[in-house]
């Protein structure tokens, strides 16, 4: 098999477990999925469910506590931090909530930061690349404008802009649209749906909004740290802010007691 035939991403018994003094909180309880080149996936589960502590570790900004996952054939759990800080860098991008901009850098500089580096290293490839972005995220005539002047709608668009900036194989979106109005959400898929189809780039969302769920080609249900063994694109999208008792892998863990503590 070719390395282009090979999943992006292959997720096996992650596993996370916060440790606070006497306190130890599982989180993921053995998560197990596959996602191919070029897919549009959202995943749902309710708030405390483990989507955001997923996120970080595909990411590579946080280590499971044990199980692996291999992005582009690489096994990233044994990375040194420097290999994983390049991989990350190069392959991976991200779109949060609420965008994280750099108020004080205009939107050409915000996109331009993941390949200048804290250290601001600019190329004139990286200024092209990022004023082509910005023109294809709509936004060209506002690239020297100051995060701080742009609307909620904006920022967002600059901060898929930023996303894209290193070319990366998977990009990871925490609440994407969570942050703003119907029509600014609805604008804020289509974008990210267009680019996905025109560049191959595969996307993860984790998301409760259940239209921009619809509209993802296939959808990953997460409750109590564990996926729901019913295919997802069977599921009825009402799980989205309920419990999924019934579908739950019992073997891979049981959601915890209303008595414990939680953190996604």
């Amino acid at each position: 098999m070719t390395d282009t035939q090979l999943p992006l991403l292959e997720v096996r018994d992650i596993r996370k477990v916060f440790v606070d003094r006497d306190f130890q909180t599982p989180v993921l309880k053995g998560i197990d999925f596959t996602l191919q080149r070029g897919e549009m996936v959202a995943m749902l589960g309710p708030s405390g469910s483990g989507k955001s502590t997923l996120l970080s570790i595909l990411g590579t900004l946080m280590r499971p506590t044990s199980g692996s996952f291999r992005m582009l054939g690489r096994e990233l759990t044994t990375l040194a931090e420097k290999e994983l800080s390049d991989f990350r860098n190069q392959q991976i991008g991200f779109i949060f909530q609420y965008h994280h901009l750099l108020p004080d850098f205009t939107a050409l500089e915000n996109v331009m930061f993941p390949h200048a580096g804290r250290l601001w290293r600019e190329t004139r490839a990286g200024r092209e690349r990022a004023t082509m972005l910005l023109e294809r995220v709509g936004l060209k005539d506002r690239m020297n404008y100051r995060a701080t002047r742009l609307s909620g709608g904006q920022k967002q668009r600059v901060a898929i802009a930023r996303a894209l900036m290193n070319q990366p194989a998977l990009v990871l979106a925490d609440e994407p649209t969570g942050n703003l109005d119907r029509e600014n959400a609805d604008q804020a898929f289509a974008l990210m749906t267009e680019i996905q189809r025109e560049t191959g780039t595969t996307f993860l969302l984790s998301t409760h909004d259940r239209e921009l769920a619809e509209r993802c080609e296939r959808r990953i249900y997460i409750q109590g740290g564990v996926v729901a063994t019913t295919p997802a694109n069977r599921m009825p999208l009402r799980v989205i802010a309920g419990d999924l008792p019934a579908v739950i892998d019992r073997t891979s863990g049981s959601p915890p007691s209303d008595g414990s503590r939680q953190r996604a």
